[in-house]
């Protein structure tokens, strides 16, 4: 990103929950290194994993924190163990522009924006346009049609494969994520945010691996992102997990 103002002593930690990540795991470590500037910390919040996921984890020199399950869970406490003033949370399978520290620090001097996300792009073997306009347009529509007073205030929801980012003491002052959240996680996030700032998506592609599409084609993995955000729509928790089955 051209022209980035110099932000100085905003230090940026990385907040990577996982779950059974070992196949994603080696390539997001080699992302990580090549960010320049790099991040002040990486720390990855383990929920229980099967695999080799926290030896890979280890392996890489990171902070490796251990909880139950649960994305919301797991975030709140890796939030809780950085100790660098900016946070960005990325999926284990993403791979965010490499000055992301750089752009995380601009966007977050200016002091009205409260949380921030770069602009996910669905890739595999092939770019999934058409999801990728989906997950864009769905920031839109989903506050639309879910929380209308919300969105004429401009709260739009953000994703977690969109590689949010915020403020460490405002994170813990709005009270983080629900904790027993497995999915939809950062919608609950964005409403708290909105209380204390704007909410905004960097217009900077983020790749994130399209498995999810990949396994279960590209209709059902729309459909059932609209479903998800519907049953959150209507306070129907228990049943969004069971309808968001893990992909690895």
């Amino acid at each position: 990103m051209a022209g980035l103002p110099a932000v100085s002593g905003q230090e940026v930690a990385l907040v990577i929950p996982v779950l059974d990540e070992e196949k994603a795991l080696p390539a997001l470590v080699e992302v990580v290194r090549a960010l320049d500037p790099a991040p002040a910390e990486v720390i990855v919040v383990d929920g229980g994993s099967t695999d080799a996921s926290r030896d890979r984890v280890r392996a890489a020199g990171w902070t490796l924190v251990e909880t139950p399950p649960g994305r919301g869970r797991q975030i709140n406490a890796g939030v809780e163990a950085a100790t660098a003033p900016l946070v960005c949370v990325l999926h284990a399978d993403s791979v965010p522009p490499r000055d992301m520290v750089a752009v995380i620090r601009s966007t977050l001097a200016d002091q009205t924006t409260a949380l921030a996300s770069f602009t996910p792009l669905i890739r595999g073997e092939k770019t999934r346009w058409g999801t990728t306009f989906h997950n864009w347009i769905k920031t839109w529509y989903a506050p639309l049609i879910t929380r209308p007073h919300l969105f004429l205030r401009g709260v739009r929801l953000l994703f977690g494969d969109h590689g949010m980012f915020f403020r460490r003491d405002q994170f813990l002052e709005i009270g983080g994520c629900t904790p027993g959240d497995a999915v939809m996680e950062e919608a609950d996030l964005c409403v708290k945010f909105a209380r204390v700032g704007k909410i905004r998506m960097v217009r900077r592609w983020i790749v994130t691996s399209d498995r999810r599409i990949a396994a279960w084609g590209p209709l059902k993995a729309n459909w059932i992102y609209f479903k998800v955000g519907i049953l959150w729509a209507v306070g129907a928790r228990s049943r969004m997990e069971r309808n968001y089955p893990h992909v690895r």
